[in-house]
């Protein structure tokens, strides 16, 4: 369940990604001067958060290969809020209900010359897809904390478990064995 959650986690960053290079809103203005201009404003303009968030997906991708039980659900809960995040900047650009004026400050563009502004709303759908990957795997990788069995078990010796650990080595019948193979004259 961690590799599907990490896979997912790095299609939410690469998602992340894709979505800060597209364009979120586009203002267009006019200063009397000149020919009339269009500034597109793409997903590292408008909310510049979205890049730090797919990195930190990618760092809690491979932070989960390290991390088992309660880190890895602290882990998941950092993923879940960065997913929380996600949303909020994925729905803030339809719930604004006048985007002219932070996109004309954004795009260096004077109020008085502005002459409309367009949203475009692909960005923040990619972005609120990402969310809810991110949360799916957020919710993985907590059910697999849940599930992580300590991992030195795997490697306990069967000769500990086969002899009484108070019989001489020489006794065990898999201590002899490995003398026996090597030429050992005492086996």
């Amino acid at each position: 369940m961690i590799r599907l959650a990490q896979l997912l986690l790095l299609l939410s960053a690469g998602a992340l990604w894709g979505a800060s290079r597209m364009v979120w809103v586009e203002v267009a203005s006019f200063d009397g001067l000149g020919q009339p201009k269009t500034t597109a404003l793409n997903g590292t303009s408008w909310s510049t958060a979205l890049v730090p968030l797919a990195v930190l997906l990618l760092a809690a991708a491979v932070a989960a290969l390290a991390v088992r039980g309660w880190p890895l659900r602290l882990l998941a809960v950092l993923v879940a809020a960065a997913s929380a995040g996600m949303a909020y900047l994925a729905i803030s650009l339809w719930v604004i209900r006048d985007v002219a004026v932070r996109a004309a400050h954004l795009a260096n563009v004077p109020v008085a010359d502005l002459t409309g502004t367009q949203r475009h709303y692909g960005g923040a759908i990619v972005t609120l897809m990402a969310a809810v990957v991110t949360l799916v795997g957020a919710v993985l990788l907590v059910r697999s904390a849940a599930r992580a069995k300590p991992e030195a078990a795997r490697y306990a010796r069967r000769s500990a478990a086969v002899c009484p650990p108070g019989r001489p080595l020489e006794h065990r019948p898999d201590e002899r064995r490995g003398r026996q193979r090597r030429g050992s004259p005492t086996g």
